[in-house]
């Protein structure tokens, strides 16, 4: 005989399944809660790893970047890439890259790719020095900037034509005073008047020299570009305030000053210690050095002194590094020709644009040639070379390393920019700038190729 259930407990016996439906699903949820936070959190740890990796990575560049300056075979000579690691680097489980500009590259042309290598500071126009007709010659420069650029480093509270003085930069919201000192980074520029983001970025909002999709796409995305398959670069592409010439070689050996009174006679014990007596003597007499003549001799660059002595360019070539023209204690170096590209060239008087591409077509057929400044002496005119001669050099004890840094699985992306003295006995660090905002500068490319390791380290 079948006995029914009273109704009553039937309907306990349905709550009490779904109060425990409803307590397992909690249960579920916060096991999934849990689970889920503890994945992201793991992911944090391991993205934080990599980060820390990758500054490790930033210090074993910047300490080899000193190691391969110091060690160079030919002191105030920038190391050819293919001497030294430059690309991938491991340190570790880590990589990093020097990103550097190839100077050499046709300038019309936008590469598709980084170039990498460290890079001249020497190359660029100094800030400091450059006149209001050189920095105009800059591309997307304007003469009020240029003037404004003059006004900012000066000593004094003169009106440029077209600048900027305490008038301009009280009215500004805030206000601020024009500086009247020298510039200390190419970043303070954007303190002065007309320097805006186009100008000094360009289209290369990543100071990275490559075309990037976002930088040809015109309206698609920032920045504004014209679409035009070429990367327009803005003016801190080609300025510095690092560039310096010393006054002693980095052994301690004082330079030669040939740009002051008494020039022959200083010269005249190294003419003889590299040449010998009797071609020194000659080299002394087509410079006006005879018998108690030459004392008051001078000559306006290293390169005037070569022209009119008369050597040839492997007699010049054992005596220039210890040459210098100026008498200014740390004064801002010269570009240095040999590591300048088209577009710098192109400011420096005497050379100007008719002249820039021919140098560059020169320096590149004859790279066997460049171990001085005399190869410029054939290259341009005379009088364009003794007009340019103040304003180059052969050498530099400038560089600046780019680094751009990864940890395992491509994860902690960093990027610093050191820049490295090497006119004293030992390098040091001189200027660190940290650029990991400005975004990926490593190109399609290589972000391919961490995706695709990436890929296969996660089967």
């Amino acid at each position: 005989m079948r006995i029914p259930f009273p109704s009553g407990r039937r309907e306990r016996d349905g709550t009490a399944l779904v109060i425990v439906l409803w307590i397992a699903l909690g249960l579920v949820s916060i096991a999934l809660y849990f689970g889920n936070a503890c994945a992201l959190e793991l992911r944090a740890a391991d993205h934080r790893v990599a980060s820390i990796e990758a500054l490790h990575a930033l210090d074993g560049a910047a300490r080899y970047a000193m190691y391969v300056l110091t060690n160079t075979d030919q002191p105030g000579v920038l190391p050819a890439p293919t001497t030294y690691q430059r690309e991938a680097v491991a340190v570790g489980d880590a990589r990093f890259w020097f990103l550097g500009r190839d100077t050499t590259a046709v300038q019309s042309a936008s590469p598709d790719k980084p170039f990498f290598g460290l890079v001249d500071e020497c190359s660029k126009l100094n800030l400091n020095t450059a006149t209001v007709a050189m920095l105009t010659n800059l591309p997307g420069m304007t003469p009020e900037l240029a003037a404004a650029i003059v006004d900012w480093r000066d000593a004094d509270g003169d009106l440029t034509d077209g600048g900027a003085e305490d008038d301009f930069y009280l009215r500004l919201n805030p206000p601020y005073h024009c500086k009247n000192a020298p510039f200390e980074s190419i970043e303070e520029l954007r303190l002065v008047a007309g320097a805006d983001m186009e100008v000094l970025f360009g289209e290369d909002t990543n100071l990275n020299g490559v075309l990037d999709p976002n930088e040809n796409d015109g309206p698609g995305s920032l920045p504004a570009d014209n679409r035009d398959g070429h990367l327009d670069a803005g003016i801190l592409e080609h300025v510095t305030v690092h560039s310096r010439q010393p006054t002693a070689l980095p052994d301690g050996t004082a330079l030669v000053n040939v740009g002051t009174a008494g020039a022959l006679q200083r010269v005249a014990p190294l003419l003889q210690e590299h040449l010998g007596s009797d071609r020194a003597n000659q080299i002394l007499g087509s410079l006006g050095g005879g018998p108690g003549g030459g004392n008051n001799t001078t000559f306006r660059s290293v390169l005037e002194f070569y022209i009119r002595s008369r050597m040839t360019a492997n007699e010049f070539a054992q005596i220039e590094t210890n040459l210098m023209a100026s008498a200014a204690q740390n004064a801002p170096a010269p570009v240095n020709v040999n590591t300048a590209s088209e577009t710098v060239l192109a400011c420096i008087p005497g050379i100007g644009i008719d002249n820039a591409s021919s140098l560059v077509a020169f320096r590149l057929a004859n790279a066997d040639r460049l171990d001085s400044l005399a190869w410029v002496a054939e290259a341009l005119p005379r009088a364009n070379a003794l007009q340019a001669g103040p304003y180059l050099a052969g050498h530099s004890y400038q560089y600046s390393a780019d680094v751009v840094a990864v940890g395992h699985n491509g994860h902690g992306y960093r990027r610093v920019r050191y820049v490295i003295d090497t006119s004293g006995t030992t390098a040091r660090i001189v200027a660190r700038r940290d650029l990991g905002h400005l975004g990926w500068a490593l190109g399609r490319e290589v972000r391919e190729k961490q995706q695709l390791l990436l890929t296969q380290n996660q089967r």
